[in-house]
């Protein structure tokens, strides 16, 4: 089996309720997704990166790519890897681009043998992933209403936790918010902040003090992504247990902050970390010093599929008589905000019941791309073959 084509589209659709977080305001949902086929056939589908990630994947790794085996996972990771290292291209869109042909390689891996990515991994530890929902952004006109009827919703339909955004409003307006949240949600669900980089260390602390009665699981993305001091600064300097990790792009990037302990949490995201090859590397990493792998998980059907695949394979850390999730167990991102791509795309909406997802159990990701999606939201496309 060779690979005689590569196909990348870059997807776009508007939503109707932008939504806004510390960084920006979101008026549309966006994603690259490529499609490799086999000479006989075989299709498998990717996801990350976007528009630089594009011609990444076209103009360095197809000539890597075409003619090959795709079933050399492990020979081609490392060729893709070693064709930007040099240049210390490995991170940013050149470990987006990485990610995005990894994950398209294990779906092809997988509906060769007939079974699925966990399988192919050596099999699921749990039947179904624990997950919580991330909603709960900043919205016009929302402030109590429209945010205490999202956060009860999340509550009424299952999760047993939730993530809601800071950083985008004053520290006094967000601790407001997040005050109102966990009134509205009681004490029993987990309540976690996500301020996506807003502060300065100082900024961090201080908020981090001021939510310490609140029963906060983790504040996430405190400051800035690869700022190791600053993390171990923050953790040191208020109670709550800090997460972050979502835009590192290999391992050599996370080394750094999981030998310094700089995150109680790690976060990584399939389509940016080197997809689910390095992700399990990373992982293991992570394991054996005791800190938690909870994945960052936003965008299409393709990269939720990985994600679940991979989360299923993750031991309890540490490993306890009845693992829980939040304290042992893996919990993974559930992104609730709005997203046809992320509806539409695929055979398989994922459903959450009871705060659990069910694992993929079709060969590769174990879904199915509706082309016809692809072509309504495509605003941009390239192709390689032999």
């Amino acid at each position: 089996m060779k690979i005689d084509k590569i196909e990348t589209f870059l997807l776009e659709s508007p939503i109707e309720e932008p939504f806004g977080w510390s960084m920006g305001w979101a008026e549309k949902r966006t994603c690259l997704v490529t499609k490799i086929t086999t000479d006989d056939g075989v299709v498998g589908w990717g996801e990350g990166g976007g528009s630089p990630s594009q011609s990444v994947i076209h103009d360095i790794f197809a000539p890597i790519l075409l003619g090959k085996d795709p079933g050399n996972i492990n020979q081609l990771w490392h060729e893709f890897f070693q064709s930007l290292h040099n240049d210390n291209q490995t991170g940013g869109f050149g470990g987006d681009a990485i990610s995005n042909i990894d994950i398209a390689l294990w779906d092809i891996a997988g509906k060769a043998a007939g079974k699925s990515i966990s399988d192919l991994l050596g099999g699921s530890i749990r039947d179904k992933v624990a997950v919580y929902a991330t909603g709960l952004y900043y919205r016009e006109d929302e402030f109590p209403t429209k945010l205490i009827a999202e956060a009860e919703s999340y509550a009424q339909s299952g999760y047993k936790g939730m993530k809601t955004k800071i950083g985008g409003l004053s520290v006094p307006d967000d601790v407001k918010r997040v005050k109102a949240i966990r009134d509205a949600i009681g004490d029993d669900l987990y309540l976690m902040v996500d301020a996506n980089k807003a502060y300065n260390v100082s900024t961090a602390i201080d908020i981090g003090n001021r939510l310490s009665d609140l029963n906060i699981h983790w504040f996430e993305e405190p400051v800035l992504a690869n700022d190791v001091d600053a993390y171990l600064e923050v953790k040191s300097g208020q109670p709550l247990a800090i997460a972050g990790g979502e835009v590192l792009h290999n391992r050599y990037e996370a080394r750094d902050f999981l030998s310094n302990r700089a995150l109680d949490i790690i976060q990584p995201d399939v389509r940016f970390i080197g997809g689910i090859t390095e992700f399990r590397n990373v992982a293991t990493m992570a394991n054996a010093m005791g800190i938690q792998v909870n994945p960052h998980v936003w965008g299409s059907p393709i990269m939720i599929s990985a994600s679940i695949s991979l989360t299923s394979t993750f031991p309890a850390c540490p490993y306890a008589r009845v693992p829980r999730p939040y304290e042992q167990e893996p919990v993974m991102e559930f992104d609730q905000t709005p997203s046809p791509i992320r509806n539409e795309l695929a055979s398989i909406a994922f459903e959450q019941k009871g705060g659990y997802v069910e694992i993929p159990k079709g060969p590769g990701l174990g879904i199915e791309i509706d082309e016809s999606v692809v072509e309504r939201f495509c605003v941009g496309r390239a192709t390689s073959e032999l």
